[in-house]
């Protein structure tokens, strides 16, 4: 089992379970052990502001708040900086814990060793 997974989320309630998989199994990787980065892009990019993922329902899924906290807890959450400028949306706005990178910090953890890269 590879030491690291890099997961990008690119759906947010349009897509509700793509984007609870994502969540999911970020979640699930943080519980096994595993050094998860999340980062979060296109329509998922909302769930960095505070209060944003309590308005996410999905019926038989676990609720995003729960786990966007354990994924913090023990993994890392990035907000992309495009997506991020394109919604207005600065480091002074996003939940503690949540970083803004860009695509080179993407690419640098996606292609490191032991590494699994999955995008939903």
């Amino acid at each position: 089992m590879p030491k690291k997974l890099v997961i990008k989320v690119t759906a947010g309630p349009e897509a509700a379970e793509r984007c609870s998989q994502a969540f999911t199994v970020a979640a699930v990787g943080v519980a096994s052990g595993v050094e998860v980065s999340l980062w979060l892009t296109g329509e998922s990019s909302w769930f960095a502001l505070p209060g944003r993922a309590a308005e996410f329902e999905l019926p038989h899924a676990a609720p995003l708040p729960d786990l966007l906290d354990s994924i913090l807890a023990g993994g890392r959450v990035t907000l992309c900086t495009q997506c991020a400028a394109r919604r207005d949306i600065t480091e002074k706005d996003v939940l503690e814990g949540v970083r803004i990178a860009g695509a080179q910090v993407f690419v640098q953890e996606a292609l490191a060793d032991d590494t699994q890269a999955l995008v939903y």
